[in-house]
């Protein structure tokens, strides 16, 4: 391609894909968008869907998203370098800033933890900076990952925690998704009734929750009257020390997530 574009998006998987629909979504002109894809079908079904270039090569752009296999983005960000991108952000999970910034000298790189809710446009991502990064870099970073959810700044050393947080936090979600529709059907409801009950009260509980300034404490006194039903649900939720483990699950992700960022 002889034009330089304004952006590459190396890898177009699930979370590439997420990304590249939520800014063209939100109006970045999908001509000046490049995908860079190796197989062959995906290449297609990409290009028909987003009408943007596809290529099995790497693309010369402005700026870089790299968001390929974590074991392989050391390889693939040195390989960009020699089209000397201006920034790269990288979304690879438990690559290192030494490790990017040490494959493209010289580049404004951004890491971040994102997580699988960026598919439906409404993702956690946390951003730190590289040696080279600056306010400019972090903005335009967030410009790109706001396109499917919300966006905090912080410093590397928090991203351990930001990924036992909101990085596996979904599967935690799950968890609890899937024990609220089994506990309804051994109440006698129907799966699919189960289902579509539990599901909808996470959805407007996780709405009510982010659409106001109270607290998750105080939304849950509101609904705990003294002596009630939901007061005798949470006593067994205590009891079971759910709280607690919670705490745990959040703490062992987050020290795994450091054992292999030094691995």
């Amino acid at each position: 391609m002889a034009d330089r574009l304004d952006l590459a998006l190396v890898g177009g998987g699930r979370m590439g894909e997420a990304l590249l629909a939520g800014l063209i979504d939100n109006g970045t002109a999908a001509g000046r968008i490049g995908v860079v894809e190796p197989v062959t079908a995906r290449q297609a079904e990409l290009a028909e869907k987003y009408g943007v270039v596809v290529s099995g090569e790497l693309l010369a752009a402005d700026g870089v998203i790299l968001a390929v296999k974590p074991h392989l983005t050391a390889e693939v960000a040195a390989a960009m370098a020699v089209h000397s991108p201006s920034r790269v952000l990288s979304v690879a999970a438990g690559v290192t800033l030494s490790v990017l910034d040490g494959a493209l000298p010289g580049v404004a790189v951004v890491r971040a933890m994102p997580n699988t809710p960026a598919l439906v446009g409404q993702g956690a991502a946390a951003i730190a900076p590289g040696a080279n990064a600056r306010g400019a870099d972090m903005d335009w970073a967030e410009r790109l990952l706001s396109s499917v959810g919300k966006v905090v700044r912080l410093d590397e050393e928090a991203l351990d925690a930001v990924t036992g947080l909101s990085g596996s936090g979904p599967a935690y979600v799950f968890l609890i998704a899937e024990a609220m529709i089994e506990a309804g059907v051994l109440q006698g409801l129907a799966r699919d009734v189960a289902t579509t009950l539990a599901v909808q009260t996470l959805l407007g509980a996780s709405t009510l929750l982010s659409v106001g300034d109270r607290s998750a404490a105080d939304l849950r006194a509101d609904v705990t009257s003294p002596g009630g039903t939901t007061a005798a649900g949470l006593r067994a939720l205590e009891d079971r020390g759910v709280r607690a483990a919670i705490l745990d699950a959040v703490s062992r992700a987050a020290d795994r997530s450091r054992e292999l960022g030094a691995s």
